[in-house]
């Protein structure tokens, strides 16, 4: 591909604060040169065009597969609900189109693999949005613990909490809770940050696992709903990391008024702490500290000042616009930098084995 920008094509582009306007957009206006996002496709004409209206877009798309066919468009970004992903990223490869799809890629292990095997036969780039794994602090983090900064690593603790799939909800994100729309506590903002834990300490050797639902329903204030819940709120997991490290796992739904978001990484010569303010990984802005040889306690590590020069400002969209610039380069260079959806395969494995776990440890 020559060195015009990459035209972009929206399924699921809404303005004000949905996730496509506020991450997305922001993204790609930092990186005009490498981007221009052309049109949309809603689940009506009359949504798509309020999008193009309100972004100054050219093309409002009758329908995804209107969108999908056009020749204007280069690149399909995906950033629907998880359960109509499988439909949406198969048309847009059977057309030959790259493709930006948001985490989980599919609705379970099975739907994924076959994404993967069918990107894969069409030769197209397929990124999937695990963005916490280029986000500047978690590559800065991977070099300190490959340059030794705690020796051999030991073990591994992570605590997060989800926001959602707690006590109250709102109609937009009453999806959550029902466990067969894949979009659960352990696949969002866990996997998210499973994504970037695996990136610095590598994958699970052995593991075990409790899918725990406290919560049996939820109310859905702007409706006055309440609601059945079928997806869990407490996620723990424990095991062993293919390097030998333990690993300690525990997301809860909701918001704790204490620890949102805590991973340390214990080694035979220092020790990591990594915290947020919430279990989100992929999204918020991520505080390092970290004392090893003599030190006593912990002091701030931050990555070098380049590592955010000429990136937005905000975590969100930042972590987006680096996969993005990413995106770009497999484009035109013909690597493989961004996140693939073969990548999301074994970060859906990971998830299926936790799940398997719990199922087990329920009978």
């Amino acid at each position: 591909m020559t060195d015009q920008p990459i035209r972009v094509g929206f399924i699921g582009l809404n303005p004000g604060i949905h996730w496509a306007a506020t991450a997305h957009m922001p993204a790609l206006k930092a990186l005009k040169a490498d981007f221009q996002v052309v049109g949309v496709a809603n689940t009506s004409l009359a949504s798509a065009q309020n999008a193009a209206d309100a972004f100054d877009l050219p093309h409002a798309f009758a329908t995804p597969q209107a969108l999908v066919a056009s020749p204007e468009v280069d690149l399909v970004v995906v950033t629907v609900k998880v359960p109509h992903h499988f439909e949406l990223v198969t048309a847009a490869l059977e057309a030959g189109k790259h493709v930006y799809c948001e985490w989980p890629l599919g609705n379970g292990l099975a739907e994924a693999r076959q994404l993967a095997d069918l990107a894969e036969a069409k030769g197209v780039v397929a990124a999937v949005g695990t963005q916490m794994r280029v986000a500047p602090e978690v590559e800065y983090l991977r070099q300190l613990i490959a340059d030794g900064y705690v020796g051999e690593v030991l073990s591994t603790t992570l605590i997060g909490s989800g926001g959602q799939w707690g006590a109250e909800t709102d109609a937009a994100h009453a999806y959550l809770y029902d466990k067969t729309n894949g979009a659960t506590l352990l696949s969002i903002p866990l996997g998210h940050t499973l994504a970037g834990l695996q990136e610095v300490l590598g994958g699970f050797d052995q593991l075990s696992a409790r899918l725990i639902n406290r919560r049996g329903t939820v109310h859905v204030a702007d409706t006055g709903e309440t609601i059945p819940v079928t997806s869990a709120d407490q996620v723990l997991v424990q095991g062993a990391l293919q390097s030998g490290a333990a690993v300690s796992i525990h997301y809860r739904g909701g918001m704790s008024r204490g620890t949102n978001l805590l991973w340390e990484i214990n080694g035979t010569e220092g020790d990591i702490q990594v915290s947020g303010a919430s279990g989100h990984g992929q999204i918020v802005q991520l505080a390092i500290r970290g004392g090893n040889g003599d030190a006593t306690g912990l002091a701030p590590l931050k990555p070098p000042a380049s590592a955010h020069a000429g990136w937005p400002g905000d975590s969100t969209a930042r972590n987006v616009a680096r996969l993005y610039a990413r995106i770009a380069e497999d484009i035109r260079k013909g690597t493989h930098t961004a996140p693939s959806f073969r990548d999301a395969v074994v970060l859906h494995e990971v998830i299926d084995r936790i799940e398997q776990a719990s199922a087990r440890e329920a009978q």
